[in-house]
């Protein structure tokens, strides 16, 4: 029976809008290794319950696990009693956290409890560094994950069962390459910081803040993110001199609307930088001049209480719909940020230009599934699309603290696969790597605004083509 309720709900979620339930291929390995033979590091999952709820029995949100590689006992908090007593009460609702009573998570503004979109702990991915200077003990490189938004109680019911909604359903491992490596020959600027990536799954880009009881869903991704940063802030990162907060699509998005937040964590002498990654969410028209992004955003601002944490310089002069747009935000964010993106971006093809609902008789079809089977109509379509990307970045590229790498290609994420990051054969830009100019920009070795030539004119770009039913 259980099986058969899986199944149905993995059915609606496929029909659901904005789902990231692809099947896809790519011309090239997800994750390139270069010709060293050299393996990908292995990182294990790191937890954090929650943050201490102020006055709420039963009084606990904290532990963590210490099996994450090259993790010390002695980074654990002292309070062993509490890690104990937390564990067992893990253990005893581990198989029905929906029925754990979560009373504790209140209402009040002091209480900081964290949960995915079920009452599951969270969690993030850390690889510290111990054995290096002190100056590389200073430089924290954070990585916030993507994996799309729900943006209703059916899409959000789901998500809870997948790793993007729970913690139960999240690999123990994680590759961390491209912008993660730990090797100087695919991440020459950044393989000897410490390295984290913060888990995805409250499914409104950090953003959220708000509980459907009747669902059983906990919308707290803003409490999630003032969580993670409380930690990482006392595992060391509060000593930071340099720090780069970073993320891809969902991630991304996460990352322009965080990126002031976070430099206001650190006392002004550290050089503290942002990098969205596929994170440029455009306010376009689809192919049947409907709002199917608008749409969706504005159903994921109402539902899980975005609106109450969105960037109050924006909100003052534009609906809260609008300033979930990061064209709406770039332009006034202080912090020095970063925007890497392809101006041909495959998700916003696939879920926003040419979903289904704007394509019932599936003319856009085999487009979607290849670039290289787009008519002349559908190019034109979609050059107009790049015309709008470069438009929304136009003022932000402006200012000499930004930077920007707009590739013409097919493509989504570009930081984390190594293959585009830093490898023998990645999409260059003025015979420039990505990993290169985003090294250049960070250190201030000179100012980086790249961006292409219209399709097809770019023979560098690594296109990403899909293979089955979409």
């Amino acid at each position: 029976m259980g099986f058969l309720w899986a199944s149905l709900l993995l059915l609606l979620a496929r029909w659901g809008e904005g789902s990231e339930l692809w099947n896809v291929s790519e011309l090239e390995a997800a994750n390139y290794v270069i010709s060293s033979g050299s393996s990908p590091l292995l990182v294990g999952l790191t937890t954090i319950q929650s943050a201490v709820a102020k006055g709420a029995a039963p009084g606990f949100c904290i532990t963590y696990e210490s099996s994450m590689l090259g993790w010390e006992p002695t980074w654990l908090p002292p309070s062993s009693w509490l890690r104990i007593w937390s564990k067992q009460l893990d253990h005893q609702f581990r198989g029905d956290l929906q029925n754990l009573e979560i009373d504790l998570i209140s209402e009040d503004a002091s209480v900081k409890c964290t949960l995915c979109i079920i009452s599951a702990v969270f969690h993030f991915f850390h690889y510290p560094i111990f054995n290096l200077n002190a100056t590389d003990r200073e430089r924290f490189n954070l990585l916030t994950q993507g994996g799309g938004w729900c943006n209703d109680i059916r899409s959000c019911v789901y998500r809870k069962m997948s790793h993007h909604g729970s913690s139960y359903h999240m690999e123990s491992q994680m590759q961390f390459t491209g912008i993660l490596s730990d090797k100087p020959n695919e991440n020459p600027d950044f393989y000897n910081w410490n390295r984290v990536k913060i888990r995805y799954c409250d499914g409104a880009s950090f953003m959220g803040e708000g509980y459907n009881k009747a669902a059983g869903l906990y919308f707290r991704g803003q409490r999630i993110w003032l969580a993670a940063m409380e930690e990482l802030m006392s595992l060391g990162m509060r000593h930071a001199s340099q720090a780069l907060l970073s993320g891809c699509s969902a991630g991304g998005l996460a990352t322009i609307l965080h990126c002031d937040e976070f430099r206001e964590l650190f006392p002004g002498y550290t050089r503290v930088k942002c990098l969205a990654d596929a994170g440029m969410f455009l306010d376009v028209a689809d192919v049947a001049g409907g709002e199917t992004m608008r749409s969706y955003f504005r159903s994921v601002v109402k539902l899980q209480g975005v609106w109450r944490n969105l960037p109050r310089t924006c909100t003052a002069r534009m609906d809260a719909i609008s300033c979930f747009f990061p064209e709406n935000i770039v332009s006034n964010i202080q912090t020095p940020l970063f925007v890497l993106n392809a101006a041909y971006d495959v998700w916003q093809l696939q879920q926003s230009l040419a979903p289904k609902t704007a394509d019932p008789n599936g003319y856009w079809r085999e487009c979607k599934m290849n670039h290289a089977n787009c008519n002349g109509y559908q190019m034109q379509f979609l050059q107009g699309f790049r015309n709008r990307m470069i438009n929304a970045v136009r003022d932000f590229s402006g200012s000499g603290k930004n930077g920007l790498f707009l590739n013409s290609c097919f493509a989504h994420c570009q930081s984390e696969r190594q293959d585009t990051w830093y490898a023998s054969n990645s999409p260059l830009l003025g015979h420039k790597r990505i990993a290169t100019d985003v090294g250049d920009w960070f250190f201030e070795r000179g100012q980086v605004i790249a961006v292409d030539c219209s399709y097809p004119c770019d023979n560098t770009c690594h296109h990403i083509v899909f293979r089955g039913s979409i």
